[in-house]
């Protein structure tokens, strides 16, 4: 049962599977538990509420999953609701 796997076991077995992780525990901003360079990439979201959470969560999908399949390998990134896609 998964819901029950260890925080290095979800990350371990996002990598095996080419998936983004997806979550709202901050412990994966821990680069020293989590190496980014070990992952394929991890989205920590945070919102002070479901409704915001959604919204956010639409936005992300249309804005950054769009076309591309793995878009933080490698990377992570953390989002809240004022957060804005960078295009430098």
């Amino acid at each position: 049962d998964l819901r029950r796997a260890r925080d290095t076991e979800h990350y371990r077995l996002a990598r095996q599977l080419r998936r983004t992780l997806i979550t709202l525990d901050r412990d994966y901003l821990d680069d020293r538990r989590f190496p980014p360079e070990q992952g394929s990439g991890v989205l920590v979201m945070a919102a002070p509420d479901e409704r915001s959470l959604a919204a956010l969560a639409t936005r992300l999908d249309e804005q950054l999953f769009a076309g591309a399949p793995l878009p933080l390998d490698g990377g992570k990134l953390h989002a809240h609701p004022d957060w804005q896609p960078d295009h430098a």
